[in-house]
């Protein structure tokens, strides 16, 4: 595991999801890492635990409303079908529409924290997890969660998001 720093390092996007979070009653342990973890299977190796317990908060646009969807590390969001499902066309959101949805950047994106409310989807396949990790606002941040906890701090829905899981 990357060592973490001695210091508690400050940033504004890092701030901003703690204080949401304290709104929420929660009171987060944000670890930091010396380096970027950019991918699930980096930030699992990292916390020595399973890919499937990364929360990975990927923004996208429904028609042109940007969404949240909160996925599991362990596969991929299907877009065509979750479009679908939910009665639109789901698109890769640009990383000036995750700016001004999220006041984040991609790679550090968390669930809470936005400048306003931002309509979230939340991956059942994270509920078989007792514990979940979400990046807090960075990309050198994440901070342990559950699912139902998710699920509460972002008002968000609960459900599948790709076929296979929304059968099993």
């Amino acid at each position: 595991m990357p060592a973490e720093q001695t210091s508690t390092p400050s940033h504004a996007a890092v701030d901003r999801v703690t204080e949401a979070l304290h709104a929420q009653g929660v009171t987060p342990e944000v670890v930091w890492f010396d380096d970027a973890v950019t991918t699930a299977q980096l930030a699992a190796d990292a916390l020595g635990v399973q890919v499937g317990q990364i929360a990975n908060s990927l923004v996208f646009t429904l028609d042109d409303e940007p969404i949240l969807v909160l996925t599991s590390g362990a596969h991929r969001v299907d877009t065509e079908w979750l479009g679908g499902e939910l009665g639109g066309v789901i698109g890769r959101a640009s990383k000036e529409v995750v700016k001004s949805a999220t006041g984040q950047v991609i790679g550090g994106v968390a669930p809470v924290g936005h400048p306003s409310p931002v309509r979230t989807f939340v991956d059942t396949d994270l509920a078989q997890y007792d514990e979940v990790w979400a990046a807090a606002g960075h990309a050198k941040t994440v901070f342990p969660t559950t699912f139902d906890e998710l699920v509460r701090i972002t008002d968000g829905t609960p459900r599948a998001v790709e076929p296979n899981a929304a059968t099993a």
